[in-house]
C-alpha cells in the first residue's frame, strides 16, 4: 500500500501529541534519501524519520538506528545550520494530501525570532524535502528538479497542483453517491482512487472487503455504508480505534475498528504512537529485505561473471588438450621419415610420401610434406611440433586442474549466497570474495579475519550441540579453529554444502555416540547442501583431527581421512 492520505493524516494526528514543543537536538542524514531529526520533549528523546526513497517514502518516528556517513551531505549541513536548537510549533497537512508541513521557531544570525518551514512531500518518485522561510521562499531542497515546479533556492515554494476532489469537503452522502455513480470504470476501488485526494486502491479494496461490499457493486446502500465508514475513520484518526494491519509481507492497510468488530488487535508498547511504530517496523523490515536482496544480487552478478570466465577458460583448455592428442602422430611421422631418409631423393620436393609403418605390421602410411622445404626440414618440423605439444600437455593439464579447483570454489560461493538468510551472511561472503584477487572489485581488505565476530548457527540434538557453517569462512572456522580433535565432523560426499560439527565435550568414541544423533547430524549436512532435495545422499563423518586444509587451498576446501559414511534417504 502506498503511504496514502489516510496514513499521512493518522501519523500527523499521533505526532501532534508528542513533538509539538520539541527541541531539535540533532539533524542526521544516514543516506541520500533519509533525514532523521533527533527531538527532545518532556524528558524523552524521539527520532523523526523523513524518508524520500521511492519504495519506502514515509514520515514516522523510528527506533532503529542507521550508520551515518563520515562526511555529511550538503542538505544535512544546511538543515543543521537552520534547524538545530529550534522548536517545533506545529505539524499539519492540507486535507488528505501527502505533503506534511512542520513549522520551527528559532533565532537567526541577528538573534531575531523567526519561523522556518519544512515541507515533506511523500509522493513516490517525486518525494522531496524542502526548507523555506516563513514566507514560503525556498532556502534549499533535497532534490532540485520537478516536472511541474521550480524548486531552486530563492524561489517561492508552491504545492503540487491538486486535480482530485476533496472527500473532507463533501457536505453530504448524496454528493458522494452522485460522484461515485458517475463513473465509467467497472471497479469502484479504481474509480474512487482516481477521483478523491489521498485514496489508494489498496485502502479502498481492503475497506470494501471489510464491509463485505463487491468492488463492482455501485448500489446506493453500499455507497452509504462506505461513506459512513470513511467518515468515522477520519474522525477517529489519532485514537486507539484506528489501526494499521499487515495484509501481506509487502503490503498493509489502515482501518477503523468499531464496537461490532470481532477481531483482536494488539497495540504497540506505546499506545499513543501505535501507527507510527507499526510503520517504523514494517518499512524497516522491508528496507532490510531490499538491501539484502540487492546485496545478494550484486554479489551473484560479480560471481556469475567470474564463473563465465572460468567456464570459458576450461573450454579453451579443452581445445588445447584436443590439439595435444595429435602430438603422437607428429612423432610417428618424424620417426618414419627418419627411418626411410636413405630411400628418399633429397633433390625432390614431395607433397607426400608413402612409407611402411613398422609400428603397424609394416602397413603403408601416407605422410603429408611441405613442398617449400626439404624432407630433413619436414622431419625437424614434425619433431618440433611434437615437443611443443608435449610441453603444452603438461602445462595445460596443470592449468585444467587449477581451473577445476577454481570452478569448484566459485560454485561454493554461489551455494553460500543462495542459502544466505541475513545481511550479515552476505557481508561475510563479500569479505571472503574481496580477498580473492581474481574477483576483487575496487575493495581493499585486511587479510586478518576478525574471528571473534563470527556468529555461528547452532542447534541441539539430544543434548549434543551441533554447529552449522553458513559460508566458506565459517566452514573453515568451525572445522579448523573452533573444533577440538575429538569433535565429529560431517559433510556430504563430493557435494557442495555446509560443514557440520558435533561438539564431543565428553570425548566419547564415535561408537559410543547414539546412532540417531549421528544420523540427525548427517541429515543436517544433507539439508544444508546442494543435494537437499535429493534421495540417498552419502554423508561422510570423522573426527575433526582428521580434517586438514591443503596448503594454498581456497576457503572452505579441506581434505579428510579415516571417515565413515551414512546414507541419508
Amino acid at each position: 500500500m502506498a503511504f496514502d492520505g489516510f496514513i499521512t493524516k493518522a501519523v500527523i494526528s499521533e505526532l501532534k501529541q508528542i513533538i509539538i514543543g520539541a527541541k531539535v537536538n540533532k539533524v542526521l542524514q544516514p543516506t541520500k534519501n533519509d533525514i532523521i531529526l533527533n527531538l527532545y520533549n518532556n524528558g524523552s528523546n524521539y527520532n523523526l524519520n523523513l524518508c524520500t526513497n521511492p519504495e519506502f517514502c514515509r514520515i514516522c518516528l523510528t527506533t532503529y538506528s542507521k550508520q551515518n556517513p563520515q562526511n555529511a551531505y550538503n542538505f544535512c549541513m544546511l538543515l543543521r545550520k537552520y534547524l538545530t536548537n529550534s522548536k517545533i510549533i506545529n505539524i499539519s497537512n492540507y486535507d488528505l494530501e501527502r505533503t506534511v508541513e512542520i513549522k520551527f521557531e528559532c533565532y537567526n544570525e541577528l538573534n531575531d525570532l523567526v519561523v522556518r518551514k519544512l515541507f515533506i512531500e511523500i509522493m513516490s518518485r517525486q518525494s522531496n524535502i524542502i526548507l523555506t522561510n516563513e514566507n514560503n521562499i525556498i532556502i534549499d531542497s533535497l532534490k532540485h528538479f520537478d516536472n511541474t515546479r521550480d524548486l531552486l533556492p530563492a524561489h517561492e515554494y508552491t504545492f503540487t497542483p491538486i486535480k482530485k476532489i476533496s472527500f473532507i469537503e463533501i457536505n453530504n452522502v448524496e454528493k458522494f453517491i452522485e460522484i461515485a455513480i458517475n463513473s465509467k470504470n467497472v471497479y469502484l476501488s479504481t474509480h474512487l482512487a482516481n477521483t478523491f485526494i489521498g485514496f489508494s486502491k489498496t485502502f479502498i479494496k481492503e475497506t470494501l472487503k471489510k464491509l463485505n461490499i463487491s468492488d463492482t457493486e455501485y448500489s446506493k446502500d453500499n455507497l452509504i455504508t462506505l461513506f459512513n465508514y470513511i467518515n468515522n475513520l477520519i474522525t477517529n484518526l489519532g485514537t486507539n480505534n484506528v489501526f494499521c494491519r499487515k495484509i501481506s509481507e509487502k503490503d498493509y492497510t489502515i482501518f477503523y475498528k468499531n464496537e461490532r468488530d470481532s477481531y483482536n488487535y494488539e497495540l504497540s508498547n506505546n499506545e499513543t504512537l501505535h501507527i507510527n511504530y507499526f510503520l517504523d517496523d514494517f518499512y524497516y523490515k522491508k528496507e532490510q529485505l531490499s538491501i539484502f536482496t540487492n546485496s545478494r544480487n550484486s554479489l551473484l552478478k560479480i560471481v556469475s561473471a567470474h564463473l563465465k570466465k572460468v567456464y570459458k577458460k576450461i573450454e579453451n583448455i579443452n581445445l588445447k588438450l584436443k590439439e595435444c592428442e595429435e602430438m603422437d602422430i607428429f612423432k610417428l611421422y618424424g620417426e618414419l621419415l627418419t627411418a626411410n631418409l636413405y630411400r628418399i631423393n633429397s633433390n625432390n620436393n614431395y607433397e607426400n610420401l608413402t612409407v611402411e609403418n613398422y609400428y603397424d605390421n609394416n602397413n603403408p602410411i601416407n605422410i603429408p610434406l611441405d613442398i617449400r622445404i626439404s624432407v630433413q626440414k619436414n622431419i625437424e618440423k614434425y619433431f618440433k611440433k611434437y615437443n611443443k605439444l608435449k610441453n603444452a600437455l603438461s602445462i595445460v593439464s596443470e592449468q585444467k586442474k587449477e581451473a577445476q579447483k577454481e570452478l569448484s570454489y566459485i560454485e561454493t560461493i554461489v551455494f553460500n549466497l543462495s542459502n544466505a538468510k541475513t545481511l550479515n551472511d552476505i557481508n561475510e561472503v563479500y569479505e571472503e570474495i574481496a580477498e580473492n584477487i581474481s574477483i576483487k572489485k575496487n575493495h581493499s581488505s585486511n587479510n586478518k579475519k576478525n574471528l571473534d565476530k563470527i556468529e555461528l548457527l547452532s542447534t541441539n540434538i539430544d543434548g549434543f550441540t551441533v554447529y552449522i557453517g553458513k559460508n566458506n569462512i565459517q566452514n573453515d572456522y568451525i572445522s579448523l579453529k573452533f573444533s577440538n580433535p575429538n569433535d565429529i565432523w560431517f559433510h556430504t560426499q563430493k557435494i557442495h554444502g555446509s560443514h557440520i560439527l558435533l561438539k564431543n565435550s565428553e570425548n566419547l568414541e564415535i561408537e559410543e555416540i547414539p546412532e540417531n544423533v549421528l544420523f540427525n547430524c548427517a541429515k543436517l549436512a544433507k539439508e544444508n547442501s546442494k543435494a537437499s532435495n535429493s534421495l540417498n545422499v552419502p554423508v561422510d563423518y570423522c573426527y575433526a583431527k582428521f580434517v586438514k586444509k591443503p596448503s594454498g587451498a581456497k576457503p572452505g576446501m579441506v581434505i579428510y581421512t579415516n571417515f565413515k559414511t551414512i546414507i541419508v534417504k
